[in-house]
């Protein structure tokens, strides 16, 4: 008689949900890895996920060297020769944007970082984005030196 398969012997193929509701996602280069990780965001985290990728590749798409990128878990966006300047991830209440030049935005991003340069901006289930600022931040973030790109 055969052996029964235990279902934790199976392999998911849904990404683990890390602490917060973080999906966690290999590191990777490019939209494709980064939509997988918007697929994985749980319930209405997924929704603020595609509204700061549509923003953000709106604003830049027709940027020469826009890139994208997953690390540590969490979506980068950069351009070459400036570096990395905004990446997103969820937390248990709301999804922490980090604009990693944040302090040189006018007018600055409301969430102060233990990194003097990082600024945050959370959004919390119900809210809107300003897209207005959020568009005006991003344009600013793209154009200053931002984290060197890996």
């Amino acid at each position: 008689m055969p052996k029964p398969i235990r279902v934790s012997a199976i392999p998911s193929t849904e990404p683990r949900l890390l602490s917060g509701g973080n999906p966690q996602i290999a590191k990777g280069n490019g939209d494709e890895v980064v939509q997988a990780f918007i697929a994985a965001m749980p319930g209405w985290k997924r929704d603020i996920g595609r509204a700061i990728d549509d923003l953000v590749s709106r604003t830049h798409r027709t940027t020469p060297g826009f890139r994208k990128a997953v690390r540590w878990n969490t979506p980068f966006y950069g351009i070459d020769g400036n570096g990395w300047f905004l990446g997103f991830h969820c937390i248990t209440k709301y999804v922490k944007v980090a604009f990693l030049n944040g302090a040189a935005l006018t007018p600055m991003p409301p969430i102060e970082s233990k990194n003097k340069g990082t600024r945050y901006l959370h959004i919390h289930e119900g809210e809107q984005i300003d897209i207005a600022q959020f568009t005006t931040w991003v344009r600013q973030a793209a154009i200053l030196p931002g984290e060197p790109l890996f």
